[in-house]
């Protein structure tokens, strides 16, 4: 079975969009591939999105935030999910572009960020099961 090919898109990368490709790859396992990228990238992981995740077990250390022009190359993908990224949205070679409305976690405390953290979960989760 070929592996199912995600690129998670928000506009730093450095939260949203890394915790869902961190999600893709446990939820998905062997059978997906996952991506993440910027529409303007910060050029880091948020350390609040690598202590979120090092609760779960995950390192986001080994993630780097990226702009969409290093992950062109990865193209076609199965899915592009977009998250809050406006106007600044790119336009991907894909099946199926997928818009979630999941608030910007970046200047939340600890328990929100947590609470946006696993509302991404069950979305991977759910979009997983939808391929």
């Amino acid at each position: 079975m070929q592996k199912k090919k995600l690129l998670f898109v928000c506009v730093e990368n450095s939260n949203r969009s890394q915790m869902s490709q961190a999600f893709a790859t446990i939820h998905g396992g062997d059978a997906v591939e996952a991506y993440s990228a910027g529409s303007k990238p910060s050029g880091i992981v948020n350390p609040k999105a690598i202590a979120a995740m090092k609760e779960l077990g995950y390192d986001l250390c080994i993630h780097e935030s990226k702009s969409l022009k290093e992950v062109e190359a990865f193209a076609p993908f199965d899915a592009v999910v977009t998250m809050g990224c406006g106007d600044a949205c790119p336009w991907m070679p894909a099946k199926r572009f997928i818009d979630w409305q999941i608030p910007d976690p970046k200047h939340m405390e600890p328990e929100a960020f947590n609470k946006v953290r696993d509302l991404i979960s069950e979305k991977v989760k759910a979009l997983i099961a939808s391929l």
